[in-house]
């Protein structure tokens, strides 16, 4: 055991149910999210979603929908809130507990570390097909894609399409989210 084991205290999910505020829990260390984000970060976010929504209407994609800031618990000591979401099945829980299809997560300067790596990893290793990473200030939308079990960026010109699942693709238009 290790002498720190002895100090810091490792939480669970069952701790983390009563805690006030909004929490993450990453391997039983509390993160304190941040206040309410600014306004540029809400508005962006509710552009993403809008075109999420959009598309998923347009679609054939019956079972997939999109959300705001949802629980997402990966494992008893690990629980991520991502931005917005795409989840193709039911949520039968007050949690997640199946990987996301699309995970968005929208950068500041108090997430952007854990967002790019912490949270990029679990993401990765969970079996997120979809990561997009989206920095306010850079208008700038970081398109990942799960290929034999690794991130790859893509490099998107255009429109991207998202195969969220067999015979289910959508094609939002994220061109004008930063307008």
């Amino acid at each position: 055991m290790a002498i720190a084991e002895n100090i810091i205290p490792h939480y669970t999910y069952d701790d983390w149910v009563h805690w006030e505020g909004k929490w993450e829990l990453i391997e039983g260390h509390p993160i304190a999210m941040s206040p309410t984000p600014i306004p540029s970060h809400q508005r962006v976010a509710a552009e993403i979603r809008t075109e999420l929504v959009i598309a998923l209407r347009k679609s054939k994609c019956k079972k997939c929908r999109a959300y705001d800031p949802l629980d997402y618990k990966i494992s008893e000591d690990t629980i991520l809130v991502p931005d917005i979401t795409i989840i193709c099945g039911e949520v039968k829980k007050k949690f997640l507990d199946f990987a996301p299809t699309l995970v968005v997560e929208i950068l500041s300067p108090s997430t952007a570390l854990r967002d790019r790596h912490t949270k990029f990893q679990y993401y990765q290793q969970q079996g997120v097909k979809y990561y997009l990473l989206v920095d306010v200030n850079k208008t700038n939308i970081e398109i990942y894609k799960l290929e034999n079990k690794k991130y790859s960026l893509q490099k998107v010109k255009d429109a991207i399409l998202f195969q969220l699942e067999t015979g289910c693709a959508i094609a939002p238009d994220l061109s004008k989210v930063f307008d």
